[in-house]
């Protein structure tokens, strides 16, 4: 019988499922994995560094391009870390909105997660599904943004502004024609509101669509069933958080847990599995989509019957009125001394944390009472789960990695950050 030749090989960072910026050095008989030690660093944003040198606000845009794909999440912890320091309350509008925006950005993560998951291990077709539906929800982030990935959306103190009460809309050219266009504005008539309650009305039967592509396909079965399989106190021990830890069994969830901002005041479930492989963590985040919809339901619910502002009226933390700076000299002065100064966050340290769609995204910030940060650090839940290769891909074959770099849900700018 021939002799099992050791091998010791670089996966990634050119390969199509490392991101680009993974680079794993696999050590392996034959074809099974014996060691997997991940390299990071050939990203390196230096953002906590960058932090230090900007006005608290300022680095509010920082925040999106962390995970980005889950951009409103990064910005909420920051957010919330800033207000804890300050002691402020968010009106409960804004709470409202941000819970909703946090829970379209849960359904854009998982989306993108479980199409490219697809394409990496074969299912070719996932993704452009997939794609279609986060194409309406980067609608809504555009119409309250003005951008489609990174928002900047989030403000100390609440959100930047209201929501709007019209929906961009497409154009003929050469690309769509008259009846494509129509199609596409069908739900474009109305308020953002209005095209939200459309999305969630119809989201429900896109899951489906999903779960009947791949959820009892045989291939997708054979290579996530029983792969990278994590044991409870395994999950608990690695510091595994979201679908990771949720995946094994534990129903963690921030939102249920230590509830911030509204999510006291909405109804859903928290999905678990039972086995802890790449099975069990992709119907975890097939439910979390599902689950996420009911919540923007009752958001949507609430938000039509109750105006109000959206952002503190402390005008040292958030601008004033444009009506009340050009009546009020005093006002005025606030204005520029906002942002040209920034602002005066008290003195101490602080740690905010949220449910992201990846697992607990922690902001401690530590403050000398100036206008920037004296020290920033974020805790994202990535860098914990991609420490955990080695423990999850031992004993499997080179193309498990594939799978097993899928069901993490990693994004390289929260973990090199």
């Amino acid at each position: 019988m021939a002799e099992i030749r050791n091998y010791t090989i670089n996966f990634g960072p050119q390969h199509p499922a490392a991101h680009g910026v993974l680079r794993l050095v696999l050590e392996l008989a034959g074809e099974v994995v014996e060691r997997a030690d991940p390299h990071i660093g050939l990203l390196h944003r230096g953002t906590e560094k960058l932090a230090e040198t900007r006005t608290w606000v300022q680095s509010v845009p920082y925040m999106d391009r962390l995970d980005y794909v889950s951009m409103m999440c990064n910005e909420h912890a920051y957010c919330m870390a800033i207000e804890r320091l300050l002691g402020i309350e968010v009106p409960e509008r804004a709470q409202y909105i941000r819970v909703m925006f946090d829970e379209i950005t849960r359904i854009l993560n998982h989306l993108m997660n479980i199409g490219t998951h697809g394409l990496d291990i074969g299912a070719m077709t996932m993704v452009l599904y997939t794609f279609r539906e986060r194409e309406d929800l980067m609608d809504a982030y555009e119409a309250v943004s003005g951008a489609r990935m990174h928002a900047a959306y989030y403000r100390p103190g609440g959100v930047y502004r209201d929501l709007p009460d019209r929906m961009p809309k497409y154009e003929v050219n050469r690309f769509k024609n008259e009846k494509t266009v129509r199609e596409l504005n069908a739900a474009r008539e109305g308020s953002l509101l209005d095209f939200l309650e459309d999305f969630t009305e119809r989201f429900s039967k896109c899951c489906d669509e999903y779960e009947n592509l791949l959820s009892d396909n045989r291939i997708w079965k054979q290579r996530t069933v029983g792969i990278g399989v994590v044991s409870p106190e395994q999950a608990l021990a690695l510091g595994f958080t979201g679908p990771m830890l949720r995946g094994s069994g534990i129903a963690w969830d921030v939102r249920k847990k230590q509830p911030y901002e509204v999510y006291d005041k909405v109804d859903f479930d928290i999905p678990v599995g039972k086995n802890g492989d790449c099975y069990d963590r992709y119907l975890c985040r097939m439910e979390e989509m599902r689950q996420s919809n009911r919540i923007i339901r009752q958001c949507i619910d609430w938000l039509r019957k109750n105006p109000g502002p959206v952002i503190t009226d402390n005008h040292k933390v958030a601008p004033p009125p444009r009506e009340k700076m050009k009546a009020n000299m005093e006002e005025l002065i606030h204005h520029f001394k906002l942002f040209t100064e920034g602002i005066h966050v008290p003195a101490g340290e602080v740690y905010a944390a949220i449910e992201h769609p990846k697992g607990e995204f922690g902001v401690y910030a530590v403050s000398d009472g100036a206008n920037k940060p004296y020290r920033l650090k974020m805790r994202a839940p990535g860098f914990a789960h991609l420490a955990a290769m080695d423990e999850l891909s031992r004993g499997h074959m080179i193309a498990d990695v594939v799978a097993i770099i899928g069901t993490m849900d990693i994004v390289f700018g929260e973990i090199d950050r």
